[in-house]
Formats: structure tokens, sequence, C-alpha cells
């Protein structure tokens, strides 16, 4: 198969986004898992908690940890632009602390990580930034409304089954004159990969079928941010490359990230 040599990971977004001041709402708790009847899933969210539990107790997590580090310094550098202090923030699909590591207490003072597998929790960064680590779908946030001043996110929402649905409730969670900053994969993530599988099974085959996780297009996240309520929207897209000598060498290294 060719064009394996260069696959590239494009990051699909990482904006500022701020919610409006609007009226309360009425208080309900979370929906539960089985409340998204009618609701396409994707995605097995019970196999990936597996996965990340697997990854975050390998021997060199840090070694596949790559794109993680270098898009949760991003997202960082995002927040300090913000010349405000955060008293408490959220970071949705934590894992073992990719943003924590870059931020200060001098610009949050109270973070609050969430994420599916309890295992990268326990094995997350430390950080002089007092932390609370919550074990919890990021599909389903265990929090009130008008809880934090900031939700930050950082490679995680690409894997959530009811995107529509996650950004209203990181809405719901952030106070009126909140700011929501994060980071997810988008469209064109692993285009060659994909290219050469689908040339590869239509040549052998006759046809193909889907081996790479679907992505969010990213002109249409702007549009499922104004759904959710959010307002002052950037979004911008940053082309990571990252070169693989052969195909083994690909499969290895995602499978050691999760990520797809």
């Amino acid at each position: 198969m060719r064009g394996l040599s260069r696959p590239v990971l494009r990051a699909g977004w990482c904006g500022r986004l701020c919610a409006p001041p609007r009226r309360a709402l009425a208080a309900s708790p979370p929906s539960p898992p089985a409340a998204t009847s009618g609701a396409l899933s994707p995605f097995d969210r019970r196999l990936k908690r597996k996965q990340k539990n697997w990854a975050a107790l390998q021997a060199e997590p840090a070694k596949c940890d790559y794109l993680r580090e270098e898009v949760g310094g991003r997202i960082a550098d995002r927040v300090f632009d913000i010349t405000r202090t955060f008293p408490l923030a959220l970071d949705v699909g934590s894992g073992r602390g990719y943003i924590a590591q870059h931020l200060t207490k001098e610009t949050v003072e109270k973070l609050v990580q969430v994420d599916v597998a309890e295992n990268a929790l326990k094995n997350a960064v430390e950080t002089e930034i007092p932390t609370v680590k919550v074990v919890a779908d990021e599909e389903f946030l265990p929090f009130k409304e008008n809880t934090f001043d900031l939700v930050v996110s950082s490679l995680s929402l690409h894997w959530v089954n009811d995107l529509p649905k996650a950004f209203k409730e990181i809405h719901h969670v952030l106070k009126p004159d909140g700011v929501f900053i994060g980071a997810m994969f988008g469209g064109d993530t692993l285009y060659e990969l994909r290219c050469s599988l689908q040339l590869a099974e239509l040549e052998r085959e006759g046809g193909f079928a889907p081996h790479v996780s679907p992505f969010t297009a990213v002109a249409d996240l702007g549009h499922l941010l104004s759904r959710a309520g959010f307002n002052t929207l950037t979004v911008d897209t940053d082309e990571i490359q990252v070169n693989y000598p052969g195909l083994f060498e690909v499969m290895e290294d995602l499978q050691a990230k999760t990520y797809f």
C-alpha cells in the first residue's frame, strides 16, 4: 500500500469559546447513559474505557504521548492569552493531565480533572495547582449548572457519541461569563492512511469498509457550538505532521495512543 510513510495527524480545532449570559435553567440531574435512545452510537464507550486503562498502565506511556503533550501545551497557551484568573476549571477527558502540567496556579486556582479511565487519573502528572480527580464519562458530566469559570478539553471529544449533547453539557456547567477552550481531531485526520487502506481494499476486494474512526468536519463545529449556546466563537485548524517508516509502525503507535 502506498502513501503510508507520511500519515498526517490534523488537529481539528482549538479556539476560545465564551458562554453568553443566559436565564437560569430548571435544575435536573445529568441524563444517564440509557437516556440516549434514538441517538447514533458509533463508539463503544465501555471498550474505550478498557483501552485507555490499558494504555495508562504501559511501561512508557510518555513514549506515545507526544501529540497529547503538544496539543495540551497549545491549549494552555490559549488560556494564558486570557488576562484573568480562573478560580475553578474543569478538564474534560484529562487523561494523565496533559493540559494541567502546563498551567500555573496564578492562572487557574483549582482544577477538576474528569476522565472515564481511572488508571489515567491515578497516573496523572503532578502539578502545582490543587486538583480534584473524578472518574466519569465525558458524555455525562456530573456537575451542577454554572459551576466552572473555565472548561478545557484536549483530544477527547472526538470519541463521544453525541457531540451536540456534550457541547450543551459543557455550556450548562459553565458560568455565564465562562470560557471553553478545546481541541479535537478534525475530518482530515489520517487522510493518507485512510486513502491507502481504501485503495488497497478496492484493488483486492472490490469495495472497502471504514477502518478509522469517523471525525467531525471542522466546518460543522461552529454550527454545533452555536446551537449549544456559545458565542464569540473562534474555530481554527492546526496541522501536525508525523512521519513513520511503514505501516506496522503506524499501527503500533496508534494502538498505544488509543486515539482512533
